[in-house]
């Protein structure tokens, strides 16, 4: 993931050009799941969860870890917890998180074993996570089977168009105020 030929007595460059998916980095152990949502995760992947989400590992190095996530639009993420410390900002895009709806500039900060979810707002959202250790535990705290039917029903009616979306930084990245618009 380091540039080596850059790297000289700690210092590194990480290009996003380069980060690898989490699933393919190895630094989220997935904790047991049930029969039930082993079966809904399954139901949802089948639906088109995976056209929904893009989740890269951008930096894994001794006391830190950054990940950038984009959820798109209406992404059904579980409740869940992870098993260290999370500060997240976000970059572009909104999300709902309980009863507050937080936009570019906002962060938010989870303690370790503290149950969240949240829902990305209409344009998606992309955040960046950071962590002080290298490996985290995901544990998915969603049972109930309606749960999974309804986010299978919603990456269902959604796959067309996450297929398609554009990232919410495409419209702060654009070259031109035109391109802007």
């Amino acid at each position: 993931m380091a540039d080596t030929a850059m790297t000289h007595e700690g210092f590194g460059i990480y290009r996003a050009k380069d980060a690898p998916g989490l699933s393919e980095a190895g630094c989220m152990a997935i904790d047991p799941m049930t029969p039930v949502q082993r079966a809904g995760v399954e139901k949802a992947m089948a639906a088109g969860l995976l056209d929904g989400d893009d989740v890269r590992l951008l930096v894994n190095m001794p006391g830190f870890s950054l990940t950038r996530v984009w959820f798109k639009k209406d992404y059904p993420l579980p409740l869940h917890s992870h098993d260290v410390d999370c500060l997240y900002h976000i970059v572009a895009g909104s999300l709902r998180l309980g009863t507050e709806t937080l936009g570019p500039a906002d962060s938010f900060f989870l303690p370790a074993g503290v149950p969240y979810t949240y829902r990305p707002g209409p344009d998606g959202v992309e955040l960046l996570e950071f962590r002080h250790e290298m490996r985290f535990t995901f544990k998915n705290l969603a049972k109930g089977e309606a749960f999974w039917t309804k986010a299978a029903e919603v990456c269902s009616a959604n796959r067309e168009a996450w297929r398609v979306a554009a990232r919410p930084t495409d419209a702060i990245t654009a070259s031109t105020p035109a391109e802007r618009e």
